[in-house]
């Protein structure tokens, strides 16, 4: 695990967990998002855990029920990775000076998927979850509290497609999923999607104890991070080209700070 503290911010400090996606590891999530930077601009700290699970020569989650990217399922005997991330996040908030009712993550591909499942699994622990490029709405969702669920999605997602019909963990569309959660959090419309030079948003409103669901759509990027650095041709061949129409880390950073735990 990888963690990166701001210098000279003022405590008590919100807690964001960025989970690699999978054959990555928490080295290649924290350089793929870009995500200190945000953390030293806005004052939180940023932590990248790292799945135990290898594949493909980096690692990848144990998310409940589904198979991994390879199409294998989880082996067995794996420990549960919900329960690692609760716990890892008590062990940061011994160690550091973290504001409890501030505790967010998000996530690309696997990561995403995992923290789709985090805020199911352990709504008390995170105020609210971003997921790029990797939505899901997990069956079952035990969570009585409305999450707030802020996502990002290329529509030329090769890997994960965005009208889904993809592998054996990706059937459904990610606009079925941001509906399901809108459904979940008790939201009462939809706004029409608000087209935009680059990318399409889409916001659930009037949901249950202040919360919201969003979902960026972003025209022509792939499996990418919207806004972050730039990646060499051998990754963008393999995931499709990135778009910079989004900033997803100044986006998730003023969404998880309208959203902290009542």
């Amino acid at each position: 695990m990888i963690v990166h503290v701001p210098a000279n911010a003022a405590t008590p400090l919100p807690l964001v967990l960025d989970l690699h996606g999978s054959g990555s590891d928490a080295a290649q999530q924290e350089i793929f998002s870009g995500m200190d930077a945000s953390a030293d601009a806005n004052g939180f700290v940023v932590a990248y855990p790292q799945g135990a699970i290898a594949l493909d020569g980096g690692f990848a989650w144990n998310v409940p029920g589904v198979p991994l990217a390879s199409g294998k399922p989880v082996p067995k005997g794996t420990p549960s990775d919900v329960a690692y991330l609760g716990s890892l996040v008590k062990t940061l908030e011994s160690r550091y000076c973290i504001d409890a009712k501030r505790v967010y993550a998000t996530g690309f591909s696997g990561g995403a998927r995992m923290s789709s499942q985090v805020a199911c699994d352990l709504p008390a622990t995170f105020a609210a979850v971003a997921p790029v490029s990797g939505l899901r709405f997990p069956s079952p969702c035990p969570a009585k509290r409305d999450v707030p669920v802020l996502a990002f999605h290329g529509t030329a997602d090769p890997v994960d497609p965005f009208g889904g019909h993809g592998l054996a963990y990706w059937t459904y569309s990610v606009p079925t999923a941001a509906a399901r959660w809108a459904a979940h959090d008790g939201c009462s419309a939809k706004s029409v999607p608000m087209t935009n030079p680059g990318f399409s948003v889409t916001m659930y409103t009037g949901c249950k104890q202040g919360s919201a669901v969003e979902l960026y759509a972003i025209d022509g990027e792939g499996h990418e991070w919207p806004g972050g650095p730039a990646m060499p041709k051998r990754i963008t061949k393999l995931l499709g080209p990135q778009s910079d129409s989004v900033d997803a880390n100044a986006l998730i950073w003023r969404f998880f700070a309208a959203h902290p735990l009542n």
